[in-house]
């Protein structure tokens, strides 16, 4: 008993220890379910109206379009603001354009490119919302903490991947799409309370030097991310791995629709099976507490391997429980990859490294959502998952390659040092 008091003292240590980041968690604890909720509402109206999985990769290229054009500068904006005052911009900006959905949907008037204007406007608010709400996190935990705490943010993230998918399944069937936008409206309402009830006085202070120019800004950030091959190897892969094989929501209603025959009710349960997955791996990111590029090159090969075992799956369940797998393999990575990122990053240039960082993230995005839809057209999700496991694994092994050629360098250039240099 005492190690599982331990353990979870360990996993939930930045909640036991900060009024501010327990504020921000309770918060998120109904937005985040809302989120989901209006994220699996979106694609399959989508999909609904068009009946094209082509459709479905131009939805993607409305939501991750302002990434490919904003995202590198974004991060600057985000080092000469108040965190805060940022985040609590954006979700009320989101809360706005779900309110718009819903009225556009419970009317009946919605078409695919409202849809498609509305996330390309709510994409260009979280352009601004991920560095700034990652920048929050750092200052409502401090340093030591932040591993613990970025695990947390990602056990809720996918606690709403769980239960957002599943209640949106159920309502799409019973009450119709326009009450998931409805619902996750609602949501932000909590978010922006806990913002308000903070106190500012607790949050740790950050070391900034000046208000940085958007062009110099960039180019000192990016000049930072090329001189620390940690965070070289993590953008790689992410790059690749967000651009491709994340891209759930373009591959999993292709699969549940076409592949599997099925309705939004199975669609819900395997986005909620993986979603299941990432919330499992994210308590067990949270319980260690630290963080390494091994551990997110491993989650990441698993991840491409379960891809590859998808592609001849037809059974629900089969396909149910190889996204519970992928799903822990995706928080593995993730949660490694933004921690090793963040602390490897000054606070006076943690707003632009997170800008880049989510930069890739979404910056190709676009472009990977069309190829993905792509396959699907091509070969369906048979020949998607196929390629996208083998196009992981080779992401993979590029990236571990370039770290290990990094300190085989390092190494030579210190050993060629004179004895009184070192």
């Amino acid at each position: 008993m005492k190690i599982f008091r331990k353990l979870g003292g360990r996993t939930f240590a930045s909640l036991g220890r900060h009024r501010n980041y327990r504020l921000f968690f309770s918060g998120q604890v109904v937005s985040v379910s809302g989120t989901w909720m209006q994220n699996i509402a979106m694609y399959w109206l989508v999909l609904q109206l068009t009946h094209s999985p082509l459709a479905l990769g131009l939805l993607s290229v409305a939501r991750f379009g302002p990434f490919t054009l904003f995202a590198l500068f974004a991060g600057v904006i985000v080092d000469r603001l108040d965190n805060r005052k940022v985040v609590m911009f954006t979700q009320a900006s989101q809360l706005v354009l779900a309110a718009a959905l819903t009225v556009l949907a419970l009317t009946g008037l919605v078409q695919t490119w409202q849809v498609d204007v509305i996330a390309f406007l709510g994409g260009t608010v979280l352009v601004l919302d991920a560095p700034a709400r990652q920048g929050l996190t750092f200052q409502m935990v401090g340093r030591d903490e932040l591993p613990n705490a970025i695990a947390l943010n990602a056990t809720l993230f996918n606690l709403g991947r769980v239960v957002g998918p599943a209640i949106a399944g159920a309502m799409i069937g019973v009450v119709g799409i326009g009450w998931c936008f409805a619902v996750n409206a609602a949501s932000y309402l909590a978010v922006l309370v806990g913002l308000l009830l903070m106190r500012t006085s607790e949050l740790y202070p950050l070391e900034r030097h000046g208000r940085p120019s958007i062009i110099a800004g960039t180019r000192e950030g990016l000049a930072f991310v090329r001189r620390r091959p940690r965070i070289v190897a993590v953008m790689t892969t992410t790059v690749v791995f967000a651009s491709l094989l994340f891209n759930v929501n373009v591959l999993l209603p292709i699969l549940a629709r076409e592949t599997l025959d099925r309705g939004p009710q199975v669609f819900g349960v395997i986005m909620a099976a993986f979603g299941a997955g990432a919330l499992v791996g994210a308590l067990a990111t949270a319980t260690v507490g630290r963080a390494s590029w091994r551990v997110a090159a491993i989650g990441a090969v698993a991840y491409a391997f379960a891809e590859l075992a998808i592609a001849p799956l037809r059974t629900v369940w089969l396909v149910a429980a190889v996204l519970f797998i992928a799903g822990i393999c995706f928080t593995v990575f993730t949660a490694n990859a933004n921690t090793t990122v963040q602390l490897e990053a000054p606070d006076h240039l943690r707003g632009r490294v997170l800008g880049i960082y989510f930069y890739a993230w979404n910056g190709l995005a676009p472009l990977g959502a069309l190829v993905v839809g792509w396959l699907c057209s091509v070969g369906g999700t048979e020949l998607a998952f196929a390629v996208l496991g083998c196009i992981g694994l080779a992401a993979v092994a590029l990236s571990s390659w370039q770290l290990l050629s990094s300190r085989g360098i390092a190494t030579r250039q210190m050993l060629s040092l004179p004895s009184r240099a070192r």
